[in-house]
């Protein structure tokens, strides 16, 4: 596999934020995300459920399935409940001819919930990590002997956010689990996205380009505001209109031999940051900090 550029429907719809891009027809963002320049997409909550369905709409865009998000629960069920709970995702992706499946564990979550700061997010005690990772490993294996890597997300408010919490997941788990970067989420938890690369860089099997504004995140940090209020002022952006060096980390992604997607993932107001305008201007980033990196995208 070659390194392609999709995108993520949350530039014009937001699932954890339904009301904003509410009115927006799924139709306006594929037609957009190609005419940017995108070769994919990701899955969000306007997308088909049914794989004759979905194939069809993302092929008349000449579009790829990129990949989709799982809710995992692993926390609330046993890793079995978890494989029959994934099935229907799984197969949708599969049969879509993505390989790699965005999973985050949401039990006890508040990425969603807009009224609870950050602060408050769910933390998991040292005991725990070995089950949790076991029985993720487990699913990771089902998944994998389907021919879908699970990617996992570490992900603001959630029971993995932060550059330590990503050790402890990658050493409680096996290498069939595959790490998903996420350089905006890695940011906002006060870790450095090359760190990441350098440190566990053979895991990662999915990326996700979404970039901070720095000034916006140290307001949003030190008012203590829930994640989605924080979304609200601006804190995402596109690639290159933020403050990170992606230069660098697609330097580094190069000199691992990355093959996966490279996505554009920006949670934004769409009646503020009009989507058409900064699916564009992500698309165009990617590519020169591609270039300036030396990365071949396909």
């Amino acid at each position: 596999m070659t390194i392609k550029v999709g995108i993520n429907p949350l530039t014009w719809t937001n699932d954890d934020l339904p009301s904003l891009g509410a009115d927006t027809s799924l139709e306006q963002c594929l037609s957009e995300g190609k005419k940017a320049g995108y070769a994919g997409f990701e899955l969000g909550n306007k997308f088909p459920r049914q794989s004759e369905q979905l194939n069809s709409v993302l092929a008349e865009h000449d579009l790829k399935l990129v990949s989709g998000w799982f809710s995992g629960q692993l926390l609330s069920r046993s890793a079995e409940e978890e494989i029959i709970a994934i099935e229907d995702h799984l197969q949708l992706l599969k049969k879509g001819g993505s390989n790699v499946m965005v999973y985050c564990e949401v039990t006890g979550a508040i990425h969603g919930k807009q009224a609870i700061p950050l602060s408050h997010r769910p933390t998991m005690q040292a005991a725990e990590w070995e089950q949790f990772g076991k029985q993720l490993t487990q699913v990771a294996d089902y998944c994998l002997s389907q021919g879908v890597r699970l990617a996992y997300h570490h992900h603001m408010g959630t029971v993995v956010e932060t550059s330590d919490d990503i050790d402890l997941l990658m050493q409680h788990t096996g290498d069939s689990l595959g790490l998903l970067l996420d350089s905006g989420h890695i940011t906002y938890a006060n870790g450095d996205p090359l760190a990441v690369v350098v440190k566990h860089g053979k895991r990662i099997v999915h990326v996700h380009t979404k970039d901070v504004r720095l000034d916006v995140l140290k307001d949003a940090k030190n008012r203590n505001l829930s994640f989605l209020d924080a979304v609200l002022n601006g804190v995402f952006t596109v690639p290159g209109d933020g403050d990170i060096d992606y230069t660098a980390i697609f330097t580094a992604l190069r000199e691992l031999n990355y093959q996966g997607w490279l996505v554009v993932e920006a949670e934004q107001d769409p009646a503020i940051a009009d989507p058409l305008t900064y699916a564009t201007l992500g698309f165009n980033n990617i590519q020169d900090f591609a270039r300036k990196a030396n990365l071949k995208l396909a």
